[in-house]
């Protein structure tokens, strides 16, 4: 490693390495250096795009990425270097025309998400049940699938029924901070009354142990949304079912359009989908209620021309 990124100042160093420890070892560690080919990195790439992954950070995995190989490259392990792929920069401009319309890439209702969760397990290998769960309660809360992954015993408030969705804000034990949280902090989500025996069973299951996962593969590993796809045939799955382009992170977009049809209050969506802007959450209401909303900021805005700006004091003359 330190032959790969010689030459680098310390400040291009860390989100290198904090890409290549994060994300690129968790998505191609386990392929021999000579199997990782140019599909397993586009693979990789569009994981990590799913993901949430900024532009920013893909182009830092990718930039470390191409660093190793082409050193393996010079080694004599590898004829070519895999990493230097292209066109994956098409695929943001897809997700940003996709989010114009996020309620399009929700699911219908909650039979649709059930069905899907079965399929999803009956054509994994072992039909591990923990996979299907994953989806359902990423739908249920309008959360990632790196968000369920993560969470833990400390994390669910088994009273109110409300999960703390903790991000990282202070550095990794190997002294490297995600860049991905941007220093955002935990959000909370509520907890509907159809999930709530699903955590009641994982929290039973895992024990008291605060740090424990609620959310693990068979072996006891984290449920990536790469692991996911792989492991379920989920391109297979989606496509015999009907919705040949959903995609794991469609999860969030139907929990947030249920939310939204639910009448939740738009503050309050806001701050269970830790958006930044209110104009990101507004794309989740319904169109008739957005029609509703910009009425209502029309006529404001023109009382406000009406009014006009107010007068000084003492402008004003009293008739006789």
């Amino acid at each position: 490693m330190a032959l790969a990124l010689r030459g680098l100042e310390p400040k291009t160093t860390d989100p290198y390495l904090a890409g290549w420890r994060l994300r690129v070892v968790p998505s191609l560690g386990h392929l021999p250096l000579p199997m990782v080919s140019n599909g397993a990195v586009d693979r990789s790439v569009y994981g990590w795009i799913a993901d949430g992954c900024s532009r920013s950070t893909v182009k830092n995995n990718l930039a470390v990425l191409v660093r190793v190989m082409e050193q393996a490259r010079r080694d004599g392990l590898i004829q070519s270097n895999p990493a230097r792929v292209k066109g994956w920069q098409s695929e943001y401009h897809r997700a940003e025309d996709e989010l114009d319309d996020p309620r399009s890439l929700a699911l219908p209702d909650w039979a649709a998400l059930t069905a899907l969760a079965d399929a999803l397990v009956a054509r994994s290998h072992g039909t591990f049940a923990g996979r299907g769960e994953v989806v359902v309660f990423a739908a249920c809360t309008a959360a990632r699938i790196g968000e369920v992954s993560g969470v833990r015993v400390r994390d669910i408030d088994p009273v109110n029924w409300i999960w703390t969705v903790r991000r990282q804000t202070t550095p990794s034990p190997g002294g490297l901070a995600d860049k991905r949280t941007k220093g955002k902090v935990a959000r909370r989500v509520p907890l509907i009354e159809e999930v709530r025996p699903l955590v009641a069973q994982r929290l039973l299951a895992v024990g008291p142990d605060p740090d424990a996962r609620l959310f693990t593969g068979p072996r006891g590993g984290r449920i990536t949304t790469a692991v996911l796809r792989d492991a379920t045939r989920w391109d297979e799955v989606v496509a015999r079912l009907g919705y040949e382009h959903l995609r794991r992170h469609d999860l969030r977009h139907t929990g947030l359009t249920w939310m939204a049809d639910a009448g939740v209050p738009l503050h309050v969506l806001r701050r269970i989908a830790g958006h930044g802007s209110l104009a990101t959450t507004q794309r989740y209401l319904h169109p008739d209620l957005r029609s509703i909303a910009e009425a209502g900021r029309s006529l404001s805005a023109h009382l406000s021309v009406v009014a006009g700006p107010p007068k000084p004091p003492g402008a004003v003359r009293r008739v006789l």
